[in-house]
């Protein structure tokens, strides 16, 4: 299995970045779009657990577009083959100050291009520096 090949590192780092553009600017049907449309597509959450596509989009819909903008740093993405990757970042949000979050994504390519099937969001402590 070749690990990291530069064409499907580009192609995910693109949905990525789609991803993270659509979260800040609240572009739902671009997020939804964005995860797998399956009832077995997770997406673990700071204060939910939500199971399959429909959970998801509830919880998108519902969401409030207030004070989404954040900051991202230590982003990792690492693929395998041409049909598998994970990305994992840490981020920072001036509504959380003192707090760090991390998102881990797996990454699936489907004949539709790369979707999220098993997402995860939590948030910690700032560790001291």
């Amino acid at each position: 299995m070749k690990i990291d090949l530069p064409e499907v590192m580009a192609e995910v780092r693109a949905a990525f970045e789609s991803y993270e553009k659509a979260l800040v600017s609240n572009d739902v049907a671009t997020l939804d779009e964005l995860f797998r449309d399956d009832p077995r597509t997770v997406r673990y959450g700071v204060m939910e657990n939500l199971y399959g596509h429909s959970e998801i989009r509830s919880f998108r819909a519902a969401r409030s577009p207030v004070a989404l903008g954040r900051k991202l740093s230590c982003t990792v993405i690492t693929t395998f083959g041409r049909e598998f990757a994970v990305a994992s970042t840490l981020y920072e949000r001036p509504t959380a100050p003192g707090r760090i979050g991390r998102q881990t994504q797996t990454w699936v390519k489907f004949p539709e291009g790369w979707r999220v099937v098993v997402g995860h969001v939590s948030l910690m402590e700032k560790p001291a520096a």
